[in-house]
């Protein structure tokens, strides 16, 4: 038994050691806070009517008086066509958003939010104890945070033999 282990030993010892071993390693975290946001659309503004046995003098919408302005209504003249007769009359006018003063963005922060027809707003996430953190052997601590936060640690080995 003696003589095969060292006749084995012996073949190891005369083989050529040609191949090279490579490692790698890398580690990350990424913590993550959610900023808020607000995306406004600002309305126009509209003008209707119609109706039956009514004649009018059409109102209609006056141009804005400035370019921040919204339009405004211009009352018609209606009187009934045909006295103690059935009619029908709708006039409908829908106010548009004005561009209201001081929205003015100073440091990347807005110092009010603009007050138009459409806004969706979205409140910013809270870091709270949002940590993380990866040593040498591979090993993650990720703590979580408040809402619209996340964390995410990755360690990646790599080992090639050529």
């Amino acid at each position: 038994m003696k003589k095969a282990v060292l006749l084995f030993g012996m073949l190891l010892m005369a083989a050529p050691a040609n191949a090279d071993l490579i490692t790698k390693h890398s580690t990350s975290v990424q913590l993550t806070v959610d900023a808020a946001a607000s995306q406004a659309t600002r309305l126009g503004s509209s003008y209707s009517v119609s109706g039956s046995n009514v004649s009018a003098t059409l109102g209609g919408l006056t141009a804005p008086v400035s370019a921040t302005a919204a339009a405004t209504m211009n009352s018609g003249t209606y009187t009934q066509t045909t006295a103690g007769s059935a009619f029908s009359f709708t006039e409908t006018f829908n106010q548009g958003d004005a561009i209201p003063t001081g929205t003015a963005v100073s440091s990347g922060v807005a110092a009010s939010l603009p007050a138009f027809g459409s806004v969706t707003t979205t409140s910013g996430g809270v870091a709270g104890s949002l940590a993380g953190t990866i040593d040498s052997a591979g090993t993650m601590a990720l703590t979580a945070g408040g809402a619209g936060t996340s964390a995410t640690g990755q360690f990646v080995s790599e080992i090639t033999i050529r």
